[in-house]
Order: C-alpha cells, then sequence, then structure tokens
C-alpha cells in the first residue's frame, strides 16, 4: 500500500466508525456490521479501493455508499474534495455527526447513490461501495477524462474490484483488481 493510503488509515480512527459493542474489533482486517444490513469495508479493501484512486491525482472524488463514512473520510484525510451519496438517511446522519466530530468537510447527499450527483461532476475519481452485476452508466458519465471509476462488479458471492479508466479521447479501459465481497447496490431510499 502507497504511503500517502497507510498515513490516511492511520490517521482516521476506524473505531469511530463502528458500535462500540465491536470497537475491540475495529483494528481487524474485516469487514464488521453498522446496521441496516450493511459493512464497514475491511481495511485492506478500503486501501486497495483509495490506492487505486490515488493513480490519477484527482482532486474532486464521488462516493456512492456512505455506510459509516470511513472510505469518505479516508479520502478526505488525503486532502481530496469529496462528495458521498448515501440512500439510508440513519447511516447518512451518523456519518455527519463522524465528519463534524473530526473536522472533516465532506459534502454528503441522502440519494439513490446509482443516480450518482451529477450537479458537481465532472469527478475525477468515482469510488462505489457495493456491487452491482455491471457498472452504472449514469456513474460513468459523471466521470471527468483521465478520471478513474473503482467499484466492486458482480453478484451475491463472486464479485471483482474493477477499475475503469476514461482516456483523455474519451475511449474507456477497464482492468479486474482483485477478488471481492460487498454488499449489494440497491436502489430507491430509506430513512
Amino acid at each position: 500500500v502507497d504511503e500517502p493510503t497507510l498515513n490516511a488509515i492511520r490517521v482516521v480512527p476506524r473505531h469511530l466508525f463502528i458500535d462500540e459493542a465491536l470497537a475491540s474489533r475495529a483494528y481487524e482486517d474485516t469487514a464488521l456490521p453498522i446496521g441496516h444490513g450493511q459493512t464497514i469495508s475491511q481495511p485492506w479493501v478500503v486501501a486497495r479501493m483509495t490506492e487505486a484512486v490515488l493513480q490519477v491525482a484527482p482532486k474532486r472524488v464521488l462516493e456512492v455508499g456512505t455506510g459509516s463514512g470511513y472510505q469518505a473520510a479516508i479520502l478526505g484525510a488525503l486532502g481530496l474534495e469529496v462528495y458521498t451519496v448515501e440512500r439510508i438517511g440513519d447511516l447518512l446522519r451518523q456519518a455527519r455527526k463522524r465528519f463534524r466530530a473530526l473536522g472533516m468537510n465532506i459534502r454528503t447527499k441522502h440519494d439513490d447513490g446509482r443516480v450518482g450527483w451529477a450537479e458537481h461532476g465532472p469527478f475525477d475519481a468515482i469510488v462505489v461501495t457495493a456491487a452491482a452485476p455491471a457498472l452504472v452508466d449514469a456513474l460513468i458519465e459523471q466521470l471527468a477524462e483521465g478520471g478513474r471509476l473503482v467499484a466492486p462488479v458482480g453478484g451475491p458471492g463472486a464479485q471483482s474490484l474493477v477499475q475503469l479508466d476514461r482516456k483523455a479521447d474519451g475511449s474507456i479501459e477497464q482492468h479486474v483488481l482483485a477478488p471481492v465481497t460487498f454488499v449489494p447496490l440497491l436502489s430507491g431510499m430509506l430513512d
């Protein structure tokens, strides 16, 4: 893992992003439940996604699926301009409190993440923290030239972390980074 990513992981206290009952497990390399059938991703997955995004030297990043807020906080700790969308209102309210407590200026929106956040696009990087059977076109459209989207793709059980690059000529290149397991990317909104 690159040095900036490691530093961000050191600086952002993961135990603040999970339930106190699980705090003793905060620094294990494992996904943990955060309620509403959602999880906080394994640190190695957060590191891998962050590292992939940093390779394109982004300024403005969209995260789809705020969840606990941990991935957004890591991106924020790297000095990036972070926009994050979450469909579950309760999770978003908790994440906002954490961002405030850490003094982070992360822009948040309660919405269906599958539509992205077009009015703030295009984005230099997009990080999707839930798996869909295929990459979502609406999100690819919000990716800037020279930008990179990193997302888990696949059904329950067998997913791959996919990196998609939009080249300066508008063409798209795709690579598989690693096998992963994520919760599904769902549509609609919940309070």
